[in-house]
């Protein structure tokens, strides 16, 4: 069997948008423990895992824009590909009070190989497709949960993650949610800016290419209509920040 650590769709596609999604599946690829990392299924469908609705929200916004998707297809639990390869979390053994039974005993030789695997395979066609243009426009899509264990709900229903100075397609794209009237927008929330290595940071900040970062709160795209939707919904909001910018 031949293992893929991501899938691209629409590479023929002409325009200049590249849609992104580090978290699009909750796959354990079988070279990793057999295809488990020890956790029911009831773990591997949470948030832990993958960013449950993301890749369906990518599919809809990259057929939206006439865009070039990639995705990747190993679990966040696997190796995070949002996250430097010096990274201490790149690798989680515990993750929002559930244990990884698979990554308990994992060393550096396990990370190593599943770097190979997944990690660097991922990075590298993403890097490939947006080095393709010269005037190439990131944007990754990940979602959020409502609520972690133990801590208050989170009202957001769109974040828009940013790092100044380089953040003006995000700051034109939150004034466009921001004037929608019925979306709450979370302005770095419920995460902050980016981190060093991860793939904005890697892929659009270290190249300065225009990029941006959305997530979309989960219990708003349970169904795959709903991540059309949305999908759609944010394609022209994207376009037009985009126009505003001037980029």
């Amino acid at each position: 069997m031949t293992y893929h650590a991501f899938h691209t769709h629409g590479e023929s596609r002409p325009g200049r948008w590249l849609v992104t999604c580090d978290h699009a599946t909750n796959t354990v690829p079988p070279m990793v423990g057999g295809g488990t990392l020890g956790l029911p299924q009831s773990e591997m469908s949470r948030h832990i895992a993958y960013d449950p609705g993301a890749a369906g929200v990518a599919h809809a916004l990259a057929d939206s824009l006439g865009a070039t998707l990639v995705t990747s297809n190993f679990s966040r639990l696997v190796i995070d590909p949002n996250r430097g390869e010096d990274d201490p979390t790149l690798l989680m053994k515990l993750y929002d009070g559930t244990i990884i039974p698979g990554n308990r005993h994992a060393d550096n030789g396990e990370l190593e190989r599943r770097k190979e695997l997944c990690y660097r395979p991922y990075h590298a066609e993403l890097g490939r497709l947006a080095a393709s243009r010269d005037d190439t426009v990131i944007v990754a899509v990940h979602s959020f949960t409502p609520q972690l264990r133990g801590r208050a709900p989170r009202p957001w229903h769109v974040g828009v993650l940013h790092s100044p100075p380089h953040n003006a397609l995000s700051l034109a794209l939150i004034e466009r949610l921001r004037t929608e009237g019925d979306i709450c927008v979370g302005d770095n929330e419920p995460y902050f800016g980016h981190q060093p290595g991860d793939s904005i940071d890697r892929h659009a900040l270290k190249h300065r290419r225009a990029h941006v970062l959305v997530e979309v709160r989960q219990d708003l795209i349970e169904t795959v209509a709903r991540q059309q939707f949305w999908g759609r919904r944010l394609a022209p909001m994207l376009a037009g920040a985009l126009a505003d910018a001037h980029i």
